[in-house]
């Protein structure tokens, strides 16, 4: 059988003529299976894919045209209803990120939620500041707009359509609040994000077909992949890519502002890429189905870079709604919504079998080679196994609390962890606890112990556990291994005389 050659060239030709033979993903996966990858890449022209999810990195650049007498943004200040938008451009454009929030209303509404309000038609409310010159006399306006008042209105997004999205999990004992949502102590829940079959990247990963200058559905409209994403990671299969769009022509159905529970606002997008399916090897991996599309479930409950990876996983198995996780059935929560993934796959489809959207050809692919570096930081960021003191005085749950506090005064030390006869941490007893245990008639530590103690990690930043200890008021936490023994003691005191290391 001869080997499968086509161009985007002779699949536009037929789109134009209706003979194109459109499909979406996941119809592309049974085709797949049936007939093989030779026959699929013969019967079919284009595949279609879509995925809907928070975007924190888009952002949109608007001009407001001049107003009489003329006035200059650049270098002031920016607000489009009260989220400040950045004013370091020239006299009357701007870019609002998604992530930018209210002044007033913090997390409530930010930027995500203006770009949604000005594709719905809506008014936004714009205040901006500047300085006067001999051009740009004024320095103050206070008005309203809508989408049409402006001259131009471009969504851009940086970075887009992750290829391989990670779950999350949590394997601290206290909620955290992420970017992948509320993750519930002690592996309480997983969730994650991505389109699985329907995703984008996922469909041609090594962008044979997908470049500078490919044709998408952005948002509802049209739109064009203009670079690689940042953060595009393809040697670890989490390429992105960066795309824009006129906002005039797009939808609030693709486009909705969100704030992600004590996070921060941020905004969903709806984006679909065609992939024209040119020989049998675009049309082997077009095909391939969850089982087949895998990511590692990472434990957001560490607070570093390069988090743990618990586990490899399917989209299969996330989809199902339950996975196995540290030895139990955890419950699994999608991020993005599967259901307007499919929707823009199917509209992508019904756009190329009308002949109104051709494909196009990329000016350049996108690299294939290139890896995500860390940030250069000029000094090394601290950890708690640095900072913490080691030597530890520890307690028994039967001492009685005169002893304890004989401890406490003696070590001149202001907590005392308290383990069982194993030597695992169960509870943690405080000069204050102490203090206020006088007059009562509690007599052992068992009575007046804290069960539920804050712990923190050899390996954890400082920085984290001075958070954790702000956000508890509480001015100490014991170390902690695994095993939860006892590895060393981190308090206020330590960190304070960290800081004035670093001053000197």
């Amino acid at each position: 059988m001869t080997e499968v050659k086509k161009t985007i060239e002779y699949i536009n030709e037929r789109i134009r003529s209706g003979d194109a033979v459109v499909v979406t993903a996941e119809e592309m996966v049974q085709i797949v299976k049936e007939k093989g990858s030779v026959k699929a890449a013969r019967e079919v022209d284009v595949v279609t894919t879509g995925t809907f999810g928070a975007m924190c990195s888009s952002g949109a650049f608007l001009n407001f045209g001049h107003s009489d007498p003329p006035i200059k943004f650049g270098g002031g200040e920016i607000y489009l209803n009260d989220v400040p938008a950045y004013a370091g451009l020239a006299a009357v454009d701007t870019y609002i990120g998604a992530t930018s929030m209210s002044v007033s209303r913090g997390m409530e509404y930010g930027g995500g939620h203006v770009i949604e309000d000005l594709v719905r038609g809506r008014e936004v409310v714009l205040r901006g500041r500047g300085y006067s010159t001999d051009c740009y006399p004024r320095k103050e306006i206070e008005t309203v707009i809508t989408i049409e008042d402006l001259n131009q209105a471009i969504l851009c997004s940086p970075r887009n359509a992750y290829q391989r999205y990670r779950a999350a999990a949590n394997s601290r004992d206290e909620t955290i609040y992420t970017y992948m949502g509320m993750l519930l102590p002690n592996f309480g829940n997983v969730t994650f994000s991505g389109a699985g079959v329907l995703s984008p990247l996922t469909k041609d990963p090594t962008y044979e077909t997908i470049g500078i200058g490919t044709r998408i559905f952005l948002g509802g409209g049209k739109g064009y992949i203009f670079w690689e994403g940042t953060q595009h990671d393809p040697k670890r299969g989490l390429g992105t890519i960066a795309v824009v769009g006129d906002l005039k022509q797009m939808k609030p159905r693709y486009l909705r502002g969100c704030t992600i529970h004590r996070y921060g606002t941020s905004l969903y997008v709806g984006l679909g890429v065609p992939i024209p399916i040119l020989n049998e090897r675009i049309a082997q991996s077009a095909g391939l189905d969850e089982t087949q599309i895998k990511t590692e479930v990472l434990d957001y409950g560490v607070p570093r870079r390069d988090r743990p990876v618990l586990r490899e996983v399917s989209y299969a198995e996330l989809r199902s709604g339950e996975i196995e996780l540290a030895g139990k059935s955890v419950p699994v929560s999608p991020l993005g919504s599967f259901k307007l993934a499919r929707e823009i796959a199917l509209t992508l489809k019904e756009w190329i079998e009308r002949g109104e959207f051709l494909l196009s050809q990329p000016l350049q692919r996108l690299p294939s080679d290139s890896v995500c570096r860390p940030m250069k930081q000029a000094e090394v960021t601290p950890l708690v196994r640095d900072v913490m003191t080691k030597e530890v005085i520890t307690g028994r749950a039967d001492y009685p609390i005169a002893e304890a506090a004989k401890i406490l005064r003696e070590k001149n030390i202001d907590h005392l962890p308290i383990v069982d006869e194993k030597g695992k941490l169960i509870g943690i007893v405080t000069s204050w606890d102490i203090a206020t245990s006088i007059g009562t008639k509690k007599n052992r530590l068992s009575e007046v112990m804290t069960t539920r103690v804050i712990t923190a990690h050899e390996d954890e930043p400082v920085d984290f556990v001075a958070r954790t200890l702000e956000k508890h008021k509480i001015s100490g936490v014991p170390v902690v291994n695994s095993g939860m023994e006892v590895k060393g003691i981190l308090t206020s005191e330590d960190i304070s005389r960290l800081l004035g290391r670093r001053k000197k």
